[in-house]
């Protein structure tokens, strides 16, 4: 990836226009860490969730690149806290009769020995909590991390109530830098929250991208340009999102793939074809 397939977020983070995402793959997690950094990928999303993700296996994937000459500084490494509503009885990586607060820090802690990494690049919440008092103990927990050197910004995932995010972001002491939700028609795309994102510098992250919409990669607005610059309507879309400032997540454990969705770069849209693409968003 060059200089220009990275953006600055509003805490100064250095993030990939595009993140390789590592839920539910399980036994091949390293490897295909490995190879999609070995491919160009430079951002990597896990979570300390052993529900959906190997997040010890990530960190396998790393060393392994590192190992090869590859400075920690160029990766974007982010993980997730996740609470016990999204936790496998059977394999919570952390104390579930401990308090939010000191839940909050042991599922740090143990993402830090799962990654093999002094610190995360940005932490997440990972879905907000039952109720807003919760939710709020547990930002202040990620807040402490924040302060105490551990993480670089902090962020939220499937969050699409806006009033609820709005109030997060009004009483956060430490901003959300990001947000992750998915990417569909069921929740309008987050019209409202990607406004509230562009007016606070917030940076929108999707994931579900292409399974979410297959009506979209099928429609003709996405076919021509495709042929135009001989790649697939997936990648289409996936450049739409870069060119307004939208991460997607890629999980395929293609290389072929892989190297498609790192091919975005190679062109640029113009300013009416991301229109056409973005009419379909209504």
């Amino acid at each position: 990836m060059n200089a220009n397939d990275f953006l600055i977020s509003a805490c100064g983070v250095r993030m990939p226009r595009i993140i390789y995402g590592t839920a539910w793959k399980k036994e091949r997690t390293a490897a295909l860490v490995e190879q999609a950094i070995g491919l160009g990928f430079r951002g990597i999303d896990t979570a300390c969730q052993p529900k959906h993700y190997n997040e010890a296996g990530v960190g396998d994937g790393v060393a392994a690149c590192l190992h090869r000459g590859i400075d920690r500084s160029e990766l974007y490494l982010q993980s997730k806290f996740t609470s016990m509503s999204g936790q496998d009885p059977a394999r919570v990586p952390y104390d579930p009769n401990a308090g939010l607060s000191e839940q909050v820090a042991q599922s740090f802690q143990a993402s830090l020995k799962n990654l093999q990494t002094t610190y995360l690049d940005c932490l997440v919440l990972h879905s907000p909590l039952a109720n807003r008092l919760h939710t709020m103990e547990v930002w202040q927990a990620m807040e402490r991390i924040f302060h105490d050197g551990g993480v670089k910004q902090l962020g939220i995932s499937n969050c699409y109530d806006i009033q609820q995010f709005e109030l997060l972001y009004r009483d956060a002491t430490i901003k959300p830098a990001v947000i992750q939700n998915r990417f569909y028609a069921e929740t309008g795309y987050d019209r409202a929250i990607r406004d509230f994102c562009r007016e606070h510098r917030i940076i929108y992250q999707s994931f579900w991208t292409l399974s979410a919409n297959p009506n979209v990669l099928a429609h003709p607005t996405l076919q021509a340009p495709a042929a135009k610059y001989r790649c697939h309507a997936a990648q289409i879309f996936f450049r739409y999102l870069s060119q307004i400032d939208i991460i997607p997540l890629t999980g395929t454990t293609s290389e072929s793939h892989m190297r498609e969705d790192l091919a975005i770069f190679d062109f640029e849209l113009t300013v009416d074809e991301c229109d056409a693409v973005e009419a379909l968003l209504w």
